[in-house]
């Protein structure tokens, strides 16, 4: 058995074959020739002495090389993430490397090659980046290394870490840099815009002295009175509204765009965003729904919640059914009865599919702030944009306008009945749901 195991792990170099062609073609020309025998006869056993003294060099130590791949806890979808590789060489000399990775089937890549050399006795760190597009458990095989002496006309194969698996949540990587850019004070650096406040629809806390940049019109004439100085009243902003995003889960969000799904833009976004919300001291909640209701989280503003919130999203899967959003109504109406603000993401590609839906919407939106979240179709926007060569170009570019134009109508349709809409290009979906928390907030809508 150690033999076999030997012979498995030995592997010769591409020199080896270069001078074992050579000496097989002098045995060939020595049937014609017998003087080059000798020659190669010659060359025959100083090869084997070679690969001979290059196979102890390398095998003589059991472990000359260690290696280890360092995982992260999880990965974050949509996101670059990076897997870091260990080396040791613990051989008395330097060798040379070749790392195959075998990484998760999800990423289709069968082509992972890193080279390189270590000293004796130093360690390599090597660190790679992958982006999945799914959510789910990936599983790493196994951590191939190749090691060649200065000789280099054998390879040892060490095997290493099989087996690792890991589990790919949403974007928590995007969830932190908006939650930091908010924090920073620096919103407009990603598109993030700064909404002047109108009104004051928010909650009195204290008078105080007037200071230059104040608004005008918050001077508390009677206290200014009183003390002679001008006075102004303090407002802070109302806290703890109840807020929900609900997530269409049907057959219409497992559209892919740059190879994530609809559904997972809306989950990104909705962690992002969650995360926004709860450090603005809001309730957040959660409603997931396709032909029936996934799953209802209430809204909390715990700092434990998103993590509830998060592991929730992890197990959304798209379901290829129709969504009923006569079970959406009756949920919303019969569990949130508190006047909240409800983020719809779902997807309308045609007016009539809106005009199905629009009675249950106007339901909704009679009692709560309802904003509809759905999608450009940016294929046909990069289409539209795409001169036209010949007739069937033309025709195709006249169907994209007619239902880009189509969407367009479905926002005038939906705001003429009060209800506040998003239409957004996928990748800009987390930037303009935040944008219009802020804008509802500032204006006091809710």
């Amino acid at each position: 058995m150690r033999l076999i195991a030997f012979i498995k792990s030995l592997y010769f170099d591409r020199r080896v074959f270069y001078v074992l062609s050579a000496l097989v073609v002098l045995f060939l020309f020595s049937y014609w020739n017998h003087s080059l025998f000798p020659i190669a006869s010659v060359g025959m056993l100083l090869l084997g002495i070679a690969v001979l003294f290059d196979a102890i060099t390398l095998y003589k130590k059991k472990e000359g090389i260690s290696a280890t791949r360092k995982l992260p806890e999880k990965f974050s979808n949509s996101d670059v993430n990076e897997v870091p590789l260990q080396l040791t060489n613990r051989y008395p000399f330097k060798v040379a490397f070749e790392v195959i990775d075998e990484i998760p089937v999800q990423f289709q890549k069968r082509d992972f090659l890193k080279t390189g050399s270590i000293s004796a006795g130093e360690k390599n760190r090597i660190t790679y980046g992958l982006r999945p597009v799914e959510r789910g458990v990936y599983t790493f095989g196994r951590l191939n290394v190749f090691v060649t002496s200065p000789i280099k006309l054998v390879k040892r194969r060490y095997v290493f870490d099989n087996g690792q698996p890991v589990k790919v949540y949403p974007s928590f990587i995007q969830m932190k840099k908006y939650a930091f850019l908010a924090i920073d004070n620096k919103l407009t650096q990603f598109g993030l815009k700064k909404i002047r406040r109108i009104g004051h629809t928010m909650e009195f806390e204290q008078i105080k002295d007037y200071v230059s940049g104040d608004d005008v019109r918050t001077i508390n004439w009677k206290a200014t009175a009183k003390r002679g100085d001008l006075m102004v009243n303090q407002f802070q902003d109302e806290k703890s509204q109840p807020i929900y995003s609900i997530i269409d889960a049907s057959r219409v969000m497992k559209m892919p765009f740059e190879g994530l799904t609809l559904l997972d833009y809306a989950i990104n976004s909705t962690l992002a965003f969650s995360n926004v919300a709860l450090k603005k001291n809001d309730k957040t909640g959660l409603i997931t729904f396709s032909n029936t209701i996934i799953n209802h989280l209430a809204a909390s503003s715990k700092k434990t919640h998103l993590n509830t919130i998060f592991e929730v999203l992890y197990s959304i899967q798209t379901r290829f059914l129709d969504s009923d959003f006569g079970r959406l109504y009756a949920e919303v109406k019969r569990k949130i009865t508190h006047r909240s603000l409800l983020l719809l993401y779902t997807n309308f590609e045609h007016e009539s599919a809106l005009q199905r839906q629009l009675p249950y919407l106007k339901g909704l939106a009679q009692k709560h702030v309802l904003v509809v979240i759905f999608f450009e179709n940016t294929e046909l926007t990069e289409l539209i944009a795409k001169k036209a060569a010949n007739t069937p170009e033309i025709y195709h570019k006249t169907i994209a306008q007619k239902m880009d134009y189509e969407k367009k109508r479905m926002v005038k349709e939906l705001e003429r009945h009060g209800i506040q809409t998003v239409l957004t290009k996928p990748e800009d979906l987390t930037v303009n749901t935040i944008n219009k928390y802020l804008e509802i907030k500032a204006r006091g809508i809710l």
